[in-house]
């Protein structure tokens, strides 16, 4: 299944979701006016990181800046993803929501691995289940950025059939060595194709990294953002997934019990 993906590489204002909700409508609407079939905005993109305040931002997930992104999904005829600040009872989450075109939710991640040297661990609580999208395009796997150290959730992925596993992000410019190698471990170890976005410009004075990239299942890269605002389109035929997988058959020749073995000794 073929599909055109889209990455909004923007720059966001920390702590003012107005004017960033009224810029991702505009770049919603230009990923849909060049065809994307799915358009992804970056972490946490309404607020940015001003966890401090993350009562003032955070709402239940039908309400709210999560209504607000429902609503560029139905308007533009666009599936659309990104992170944003969810609120149940007296805990809040880093939750990535993917809406279909229609504006029907069709699924919501939140972030298992909270990144600690930015206090994540102190103001979210962490999410503990893994989500995988049976979509009418293939199996999609979520992740948000930190979580792309941790091979383990991706492999989880790949095992139960993932083909595509989106990724949003605000990784910063001086660990970019880091982020362009692990997003092709990762498509290159678990054999699929890999859509991450990433912010553009500074937040609490550290330069973000761009480089928003999409990624094949053999670790070439179909498209590659700079460190600058811009919008990245790549199309994708989700086929090459089994393709590759029957050619060399990696996840097949996996010895779990083996591994296992050892982590019980």
């Amino acid at each position: 299944m073929s599909i055109s993906i889209a990455l909004a590489q923007m720059t966001l204002n920390r702590a003012e979701p107005e004017t960033n909700s009224q810029k991702a409508d505009d770049w919603v609407r230009n990923a849909s006016d060049q065809g994307a079939e799915i358009v992804l905005l970056p972490e946490l993109w309404a607020s940015g990181y001003d966890l401090k305040n993350c009562e003032i931002y955070g709402t239940l997930i039908h309400e709210g800046i999560f209504a607000e992104m429902r609503s560029m999904a139905d308007k533009y005829n666009i599936a659309v993803g990104g992170s944003l600040i969810e609120r149940e009872n007296d805990a809040f989450y880093n939750t990535f929501v993917l809406y279909g075109a229609s504006g029907e939710m069709i699924a919501s991640y939140r972030k298992i691995h909270l990144f600690g040297l930015l206090e994540e661990d102190i103001y979210f609580k962490a999410g503990n289940q893994l989500v995988l999208v049976e979509s009418d395009w293939g199996k999609i796997g979520l992740a948000t950025c930190y979580d792309l150290r941790f091979p383990e959730l991706f492999r989880a992925y790949a095992v139960r059939g993932a083909e595509l596993i989106l990724l949003v992000a605000e990784w910063p410019q001086r660990r970019v060595a880091h982020w362009q190698r692990l997003l092709q471990s990762r498509a290159i170890e678990n054999q699929c194709f890999l859509a991450a976005v990433n912010k553009a410009g500074v937040s609490q004075g550290e330069k973000l990294s761009g480089y928003s990239a999409v990624i094949n299942p053999m670790g070439e890269y179909l498209t590659q953002g700079g460190e600058n605002e811009e919008l990245l389109i790549a199309n994708i035929d989700l086929k090459e997934v089994n393709k590759i997988r029957r050619w060399m058959p990696v996840l097949q020749d996996r010895k779990p019990e083996v591994y296992q073995t050892f982590l019980n000794e």
